[in-house]
């Protein structure tokens, strides 16, 4: 009987376990807004992107762990969003979806000529929160200046381009 018992609160435990979502990390997917609809429950975050500098080249919206550890660490981030820039009245909208309610940052890169490369005096980015960014931090400010609390539906949030 004391072995049944044992048995069952291991196979309870190890459902649990089955059945809390893991950070994930390192997923590409496409801008699927009706992620973010109406009838969407989430956890997800619609991202209004505004001040793009021209209409060329890709933007890359990255969503990251809230921890020191991950923030803008290569490998680190759960769901990357990469596209063609085609903004309307100079703003996109980006719907993340994040694994779980809990803090993030999300990052967002202008690359206006599409080389994959980061040339900062031409290139755009910001973040959640809108921290300021400068050439003395490498346009990188602190995880704790870009997290925000992402709850169980859609949370709403908007990311300001900035251009050295």
């Amino acid at each position: 009987m004391v072995m049944v018992k044992v048995a069952l609160g291991l196979m309870s435990a190890t459902a649990l376990i089955a059945a809390t979502p893991a950070l994930a990390h390192g997923q590409e997917i496409a801008n699927d807004l009706e992620r973010c609809g109406a009838s969407t429950r989430g956890p997800a975050v619609l991202v209004d992107v505004r001040g793009f500098a021209a209409a060329s080249g890709k933007v890359r919206v990255q969503s990251y762990p809230a921890t020191k550890a991950a923030w803008l660490t290569k490998g680190e981030w759960i769901n990357r969003i990469d596209t063609a820039v085609r903004p309307t009245n100079g703003a996109m909208r980006f719907c993340v979806p994040v694994p779980q309610p809990g803090k993030y940052g999300i990052a967002v890169r202008h690359d206006r000529d599409g080389n994959g490369k980061t040339d900062i005096a031409r290139d755009g980015g910001g973040f959640s929160n809108n921290p300021a960014i400068s050439i003395f931090n490498l346009g990188k400010p602190g995880v704790e200046k870009a997290a925000f609390y992402a709850g169980p539906g859609v949370t709403k949030i908007t990311i300001n381009l900035k251009y050295m």
